[in-house]
C-alpha cells in the first residue's frame, strides 16, 4: 500500500482511539480496498468492526438500503447514493461514524455520462452527512488507491469540521445561556427598584397597614333600671 495511504489510515486510527469512536465503511469501485487498508493497522478491531462492500446497485438496496430511484435517476456514482450508502452502513454496524466510496474506476465508464476516475466520498455521523467528489486521472489501479485516499482524507476533514462546529455550537448556546441569565437579573432589579419607588411614593400605605384596627369591646354586665324585675 502506498506510504501516503497508510500515513493517513494511521492517522485516522489514533483520531478515533483517543475520542474512543468506530468506524464502518461501504464501498463499491474500491472493492474492500479501503477496509483493507483500515485493517492493516494493528489493534484495528478497537474502532472497526465491520465493513460492506456492494458493488451491484441490487446489493446497494438490500444491503444498506439505497433508493431504487436515487439510483435509477442520479446514478450509483453520485452525491445522493453515497450519503445513502454512508447512512444505511452506519445503521447496520451501529458506528459512531461511516465512510462510502462510489465512483467509476475506469479502464472505461461503462455509458455512464461521468467521466472516469469520478469519485464521490459520503460521510455520515449520527447527526450529520455530507458527500465530496472529485476527479482522479490514473489506471484502474491507481484511481482505486487514489480513491481510498480521498476518501480517507475526506473523513478527517469532514470530521474536523464537524468538531469544530460542534464547538461553536457549543459556545453560542453557553453564551445564550449566560446572556439571558443576565437579562433576567437585570429585569428583577428592575421589578426591585420599581416596588421600592411605589413605595416611597406612597408612604401612607405601610403605616396603614402596620397600623392594627381598633379592638370594640362588646359589654356582658346587664344593669337593671330601679323598679324592674
Amino acid at each position: 500500500m502506498d506510504a501516503n495511504i497508510q500515513a493517513a489510515a494511521a492517522r485516522l486510527s489514533r483520531r478515533l482511539k483517543a475520542k474512543s469512536k468506530t468506524v464502518t465503511v461501504a464501498e463499491s469501485c474500491t472493492g474492500g480496498l479501503l477496509a483493507s487498508c483500515l485493517t492493516d493497522i494493528a489493534g484495528a478491531s478497537a474502532w472497526f468492526q465491520r465493513s460492506y462492500v456492494t458493488y451491484a446497485n441490487q446489493a446497494k438496496i438490500e444491503e444498506l438500503g439505497v433508493d431504487p430511484e436515487s439510483l435509477a435517476t442520479k446514478g450509483a456514482v453520485s452525491a445522493q447514493v453515497a450519503i445513502q450508502m454512508a447512512k444505511g452502513a452506519l445503521k447496520r454496524a451501529n458506528a459512531d461514524f461511516a465512510i462510502s466510496v462510489t465512483g467509476i474506476a475506469g479502464p472505461t465508464n461503462e455509458g455512464s455520462s461521468k467521466p472516469v476516475g469520478t469519485v464521490y466520498v459520503g460521510i455520515a455521523s449520527r447527526t450529520w452527512a455530507n458527500a465530496i467528489r472529485t476527479q482522479i486521472g490514473g489506471s484502474r489501479a491507481e484511481n482505486k488507491a487514489g480513491f481510498v485516499h480521498f476518501a480517507l482524507l475526506t473523513a478527517m476533514n469532514c470530521w474536523d469540521e464537524a468538531f469544530e462546529r460542534m464547538k461553536q455550537e457549543k459556545a453560542q448556546e453557553i453564551h445564550d445561556l449566560e446572556k439571558a441569565l443576565r437579562q433576567q437579573a437585570e429585569e428583577a432589579e428592575q421589578r426591585a427598584q420599581r416596588e421600592e419607588a411605589a413605595k416611597e411614593q406612597a408612604p401612607w400605605q405601610d403605616e396603614a397597614w402596620d397600623e392594627a384596627p381598633p379592638k370594640e369591646e362588646i359589654g356582658l354586665k346587664v344593669e337593671w333600671a330601679d323598679g324592674e324585675e
